[in-house]
């Protein structure tokens, strides 16, 4: 399972790059072309279901979160880490997975520059004190995983009012897809 979500992104770069190719914008940002774009209101979501098994991976830039990137040194920018860190904590509320599916959280890993603890080093990061990113994953395991159709992620953009789209790529019964989600569009269907 860890393969197939790895494998995710690169299954669907033709589809990103001609999402990116159709976006019609023009920025000057030279990493736009790019899977790993630093862009402020985007964050991007892996999703896959395989069997009873739930993988979801969210990488955002630490803006979309907790409304900054720098290092946290005051109290009021603790506690902003700090309640980011706590709601991003409750995965089941964020995606709102169906009652019915049954998902336990088997595990979870949040990982970014902001967290204590977190050294650059372990994970051959670059120190790039301008642009922090938030790393969250999830595996869950479902008993019922015919009860999967959507996830619901209007909590999630209510709770992270600064996140404007996430970039969605699922691999689920389905087959591979990709979807932009709003907060005017929230679900992500399987």
């Amino acid at each position: 399972m860890r393969r197939t979500l790895l494998a995710l992104p690169l299954a669907l770069l033709p589809l990103s790059i001609a999402q990116a190719a159709n976006h019609g914008h023009d920025h000057d940002h030279e990493e736009h072309g790019s899977l790993a774009a630093h862009e402020h209101g985007l964050a991007s979501l892996n999703v896959a279901l395989d069997g009873g098994t739930l993988e979801i991976q969210l990488q955002s830039p630490a803006i979309n979160l907790v409304g900054f990137e720098h290092e946290a040194k005051s109290d009021a920018d603790k506690a902003k880490v700090a309640a980011a860190r706590k709601q991003l904590e409750q995965p089941q509320a964020l995606f709102a997975l169906p009652i019915e599916a049954k998902c336990t959280l088997a595990n979870s890993a949040l990982e970014s520059p902001l967290f204590a603890g977190h050294k650059h080093e372990e994970h051959g990061h670059d120190e790039e004190s301008d642009h922090s990113n938030i790393d969250a994953s999830y595996h869950f395991a479902c008993a019922n995983p015919e009860a999967l159709k959507v996830l619901e992620l209007g909590t999630f953009f209510g709770t992270f009012p600064a996140t404007e789209k996430l970039q969605v790529q699922l691999i689920g019964p389905s087959g591979q897809q990709g979807a932009e989600l709003t907060p005017k569009a929230p679900r992500l269907s399987f």
